[in-house]
């Protein structure tokens, strides 16, 4: 089981993936907008996504947890 966590402070602009949904290592889940740049949150390790907690429009503190994967 892996915390998906935020690399920064920002916003997330995309959710990418959905519950249930298998992932590899590297795979994009969420985009993220911090110092008006797109950035790319991936996976850490492969699994399936097992909840999104990060919400398109709604800005997040470093090492808030956006997916978890199980």
């Amino acid at each position: 089981m892996a915390d998906i966590l935020m690399p920064m402070n920002g916003k997330v602009i995309a959710v990418k993936v959905e519950v249930g949904e298998s992932v590899a290592e590297d795979d994009e889940l969420v985009i993220i907008e911090a110092m008006k740049m797109e950035l790319p949150v991936v996976a850490t390790e492969a699994g399936a996504v097992k909840e999104i907690k990060a919400t398109v429009g709604e800005s997040y503190q470093v090492n808030d947890v956006l997916v978890v994967l199980g």
